[in-house]
């Protein structure tokens, strides 16, 4: 699995944060950081979510 994120469609809501911890971080400025561009399989369920809830659709998931 690996995660892409448009940066020109984030803003900055922390959605994928608050689902996936481990994988996106957003710091003081509302900057999004991907911590795992390629995340364990255990984690699929939760970045899954991430994309479900992100309010821009700024996050996509390929295998």
């Amino acid at each position: 699995m690996r995660i892409k994120v448009d940066f020109d469609l984030c803003q900055g809501h922390g959605e994928c944060e608050g689902e996936v911890p481990e994988v996106f971080e957003l710091n003081d400025d509302g900057k999004l950081t991907v911590l795992q561009e390629e995340p364990p399989e255990e984690l699929r369920e939760k970045v899954l979510q991430a994309k479900k809830y992100c309010p821009t659709m700024a996050i996509t998931v390929e295998d």
